[in-house]
């Protein structure tokens, strides 16, 4: 028996295995739009047996996007292409999920093979904003401080992309609460020094978070689970720390919340972080054990042997591949053979299975 390959229930979710397609930015969009290359790109991992695919980060708001090129989820007109791409994942016998987000301060930025930094306003960037008027980098322009009405507005987008997410087919929604974007920019000292309700303390921090996981709850269905993923530490002293992560999950958890994807950090640049295989997984075991909320595990998770004993021990329910994925579309079908799971290949593969190791 492989614990990777058991089943997980989610609410009315089934996943077909603990392997999960983690959110990995793509910048081929136009205005926020699906196209080919994401059917394509999600399609393949569907086929590759991943229990549950999800998006790149789909931006709330147009100026919520990370780059000009990410994907989008801020008005009706992307739904259609979207529901071609879910359809065809559910299709294949996956889960499709999306994870919702805005870019806060870090928005309006190159795509990482061209010139870095932001996006100049004559050349199609646009004015960010955080919390506080901090930059990320020096050389960003200053991000303009959200006043209460606008995170106001942000809560609401953020409801009205979950609205359009189920129309789009998605089982899984995911809050992006990570990775120095704007929800991890006010759940952070080191982003956030307002001196509102928003702001200073632990409960002031979080409350975006809460108000958008409230807002999302009242438009998601109940047979249907929400993750939020977080950076469970900013790697410093002064920052959000894994105890933060703890309380944060006991928080969530009455609010609807049914999974917390632990990653960690970028809120500030040039951070020392220990790199390593398995390097966050002590994260997630420690929220899933200290909390009772379940976990995703992410990070240098890149062998069949590491991914099983995640789940086997506990540490987290599931694990959420990026660029093992890029690497092998279809490492789910290769890890079952490794682990001794005969697992379906899809009908038109089927010739190019091989026995199970020895």
């Amino acid at each position: 028996m492989s614990a990777l390959f058991s089943p997980l229930q989610l609410r009315d979710v089934i996943l077909k295995n603990r392997i999960v397609v983690s959110p990995m930015c793509q910048y081929s969009s136009a205005d926020g739009f699906a196209n080919d290359w994401h059917l394509v790109h999600l399609g393949s991992r569907a086929l590759g047996g991943a229990a549950l695919v999800f998006t790149e980060a789909a931006a709330v708001l147009p100026e919520g996007r990370i780059s000009p090129e990410d994907l989008g989820i801020w008005k009706d007109v992307h739904i259609a292409p979207l529901k071609r791409i879910t359809d065809f994942i559910h299709q294949h016998g996956s889960v499709a999920g999306i994870q919702l987000a805005h870019a806060g301060r870090k928005a309006g930025t190159y795509a990482p093979w061209k010139p870095q930094g932001q996006v100049p306003v004559t050349g199609g960037g646009w004015q960010a904003v955080s919390p506080s008027a901090l930059r990320f980098h020096p050389k960003d322009r200053e991000p303009l401080e959200l006043t209460e009405a606008g995170i106001g507005a942000v809560v609401t987008a953020f409801a009205s992309a979950a609205q359009r997410s189920l129309e789009a087919g998605f089982k899984v929604a995911e809050i992006h609460a990570a990775h120095g974007y704007l929800v991890h920019e006010f759940l952070s000292p080191h982003s956030n020094n307002r001196t509102d309700q928003y702001g200073g303390s632990f409960e002031n921090r979080t409350r975006i978070l809460r108000e958008i996981v409230t807002a999302v709850r009242t438009v998601w269905p109940d047979h249907l689970p929400l993750f939020v993923r977080i950076s469970a530490t900013d790697w410093t002293a002064e920052g959000w720390q894994p105890e933060d992560s703890v309380s944060l999950a006991h928080m969530l958890s009455p609010l609807g919340v049914d999974l917390m994807d632990c990653s960690t950090g970028a809120i500030i640049p040039k951070v020392s972080i220990p790199l390593g295989p398995l390097y966050q997984v002590p994260f997630a075991e420690k929220v899933k054990k200290e909390s009772g909320m379940p976990t995703g595990a992410v990070g240098l998770i890149t062998t069949p042997q590491e991914a099983e004993q995640i789940i086997a021990e506990g540490r987290a329910d599931i694990v959420l591949l990026a660029r093992q994925l890029l690497r092998d579309p279809y490492f789910p079908l290769h890890a079952a053979r490794i682990l001794g799971v005969d697992l379906p290949w899809p009908l038109q593969y089927e010739r190019a299975k091989l026995p199970l190791a020895e």
